[in-house]
């Protein structure tokens, strides 16, 4: 037998020994990294694009209705948010809106649905085949490099209306590889094809969306959970599988069902965070806990927040706990009252999944605050002594500068010029002295300082998409110096004393509203992307550096005595006030 031979042989048996069990696949990619992902908003313009059914993301029918073009008429919906009586009118909606060329393969789409009726497509989508129940369309970029596609119901029959729309990307996976979108069965040498088209129910995840996020630990979920502005109270209003989109432009709308969320966590073997909405009541923190409880993946753990950013008057969240925090009378000062009422229900919501999960082995109980607030931070962690139910703290580390100086920019040098000011509040060196400070106190309490979001945070609020200082920011977040930015920042992390590190967020287009995407699209090449290239190569010469980073569950500190020396009485205090 010849060497040639052997060679194959050893790397065969070593394939098959890797993928033969699917725990121990994704266990290689991220075990040891010390990074973690947020996940991006449930929109038909993001260029993460989670899932090989595209429909997902799409603009609900009823919100298009603002473009009379798409939906008008007095339409009746089904319980799922299809048209069941399009009486004289029509619906349309985008599946796919302004992603770069090359986000999604172009080529041939399948389109299954059910039901009586006819879908009508434009933008860069055209009709090429029609079936029972399937069409076949062709999704291709238009002269602007952008890829843009809608459709629209026009015909459907009212006894058995259209409905349960699937737009699934060309080509599939060889089956004991989830992260390479293959063509056709020729290119599965070593296992079973399995297209998107018959297998999209077990596949569910875009190979390329897979493929970025398996190398880091820990998946915060807040967007793709939609939880800003999330008025949810009860389990019976969580999305669910059966809506005809989770897509939507509204905040508080949008948002996938618990079992995406929980799918992908597993499939990754990743630690998901959970963000609770901030009106959620017990029966609903409780549903979900048992949910988790019931379906994550033995080996993982879950990181549990109350909202996000309750401290950001830019989101009713943040108005709701002051107000809360007023109602029960916990402080005279509004902003100190919010911070109270957080703290609170944080225990509160901890307490609940502790009882779900009959213990806290596989929790890790989250706080979060302001960076550059140390004082927000005891605030919270001494409110009747929450430290002592709270495993780790977290702040958002952003490198950014001031507006008014960002709209005068007039190259990419100044853009690292701001940065690196030492005037600038939010320069490096002033968020790594935060970090520091951070680091002290959450020690003090035997708790964990970690990032639940953080990078660059260049932005100009009201600007216009095409103006200089924008494309002079866009162009900052392509450059080699960006690169070295974020090496300095996650080693000033690590130093200070900080341990898993959340980046802000999955692959974004970069316009106006921030230019947060670690990649700008999902298949961007990695030479492209430099903030890609310094968390890749952070996590690779910074693996796991304290105890229980790769554990099932996390190495808890001892506690300090009482901290707290004005605690205050329940007030008959037992969980939120619903209308």
């Amino acid at each position: 037998m010849n060497i040639a031979i052997i060679r194959k042989l050893l790397s065969f048996c070593f394939f098959a020994l890797m993928l033969g069990n699917s725990s121990n696949v994704f266990a290689f990619y991220n075990d040891q990294s010390a990074l973690g992902m947020n996940t991006t908003d449930m929109r038909e313009d993001e260029s993460s694009v989670p899932f090989v059914d595209l429909f997902r993301m799409s603009l609900p029918f009823e919100e298009a209705r603002r473009w009379k073009h798409y939906t008008n008429g007095p339409v009746k919906y089904d319980n799922n948010g299809w048209p069941a009586q399009l009486n004289g009118g029509q619906v349309g909606t985008r599946f796919i809106n302004k992603l770069p060329k090359g986000t999604i393969p172009e080529g041939f789409y399948t389109v299954l649905y059910d039901g009586e009726g006819r879908i009508d497509y434009g933008n860069d989508a055209s009709i090429y085949e029609r079936f029972r129940g399937k069409d076949i369309i062709q999704i291709k970029a238009g002269k602007d490099k952008k890829l843009s596609a809608t459709l629209f119901i026009k015909k459907s029959n009212p006894r058995n209306h259209l409905r349960n729309i699937r737009i699934l990307m060309p080509g599939g996976i060889c089956k004991h590889d989830p992260f390479t979108r293959v063509k056709n069965a020729n290119q599965c040498r070593y296992g079973q094809y399995l297209s998107f088209e018959r297998h999209y129910k077990q596949i569910i995840f875009n190979p390329d969306y897979l493929n970025f996020m398996k190398d880091f630990k820990v998946i915060r979920f807040m967007n793709m959970a939609g939880i800003t502005r999330n008025p949810m109270r009860y389990w019976s209003e969580m999305p669910t599988m059966s809506q005809a989109t989770w897509g939507s432009e509204i905040e508080g709308v949008r948002g996938a069902p618990i079992e995406i969320m929980v799918a992908l966590a597993n499939k990754l073997h990743a630690d998901p965070w959970f963000s609770m909405p901030h009106m959620a009541s017990d029966e609903y923190i409780y549903h979900f806990a048992s949910y988790v409880r019931d379906h994550l993946r033995p080996g993982l753990k879950a990181y549990v927040e109350y909202s996000n950013e309750v401290w950001n008057t830019q989101f009713s969240q943040a108005h709701y706990v002051r107000d809360q925090g007023q109602l029960f009378g916990l402080d005279a000062d509004r902003d100190k009252a919010g911070q109270k009422f957080y703290s609170q229900r944080s225990v509160e919501i901890f307490n609940i999944w502790e009882q779900a999960f009959g213990g806290v082995q596989r929790l890790v109980r989250v706080m979060s605050g302001w960076t550059s607030k140390d004082k927000i931070t005891k605030t919270i962690l001494t409110y009747n002594n929450a430290y002592q139910k709270t495993d780790a703290f977290a702040i958002a580390p952003y490198v950014f500068g001031h507006y008014e100086k960002l709209k005068k920019v007039k190259s990419v040098a100044q853009v690292f010029a701001v940065l690196n000011d030492p005037k600038n509040p939010y320069s490096l060196q002033k968020v790594l002295s935060y970090i520091r400070k951070q680091a002290q106190v959450t020690k003090q309490f035997g708790v964990d300082l970690i990032a639940y979001e953080g990078g660059q945070g260049l932005v100009i609020p009201r600007s216009k998409e095409g103006s200089r200082a924008n494309k002079i920011i866009y162009a900052a977040n392509r450059d080699h110096r960006m690169l070295q930015l974020y090496r300095d920042l996650l080693t000033g992390w690590k130093r200070a004393g900080g341990k898993t590190f959340v980046h802000f967020t999955a692959p974004q287009s970069f316009q106006k509203y921030g230019t947060f995407g670690t990649k700008e699209y999902i298949t961007q090449p990695t030479y492209k992307a430099p903030k890609y290239r310094a968390l890749l190569g952070f996590s690779k010469h910074n693996p796991c550096w304290w105890q229980g980073c790769a554990a099932s569950s996390i190495a808890r500190h001892r506690k300090p005595a009482n901290m707290d020396r004005t605690i205050l009485s329940r007030r008959n205090y037992s969980g939120l006030q619903h209308p």
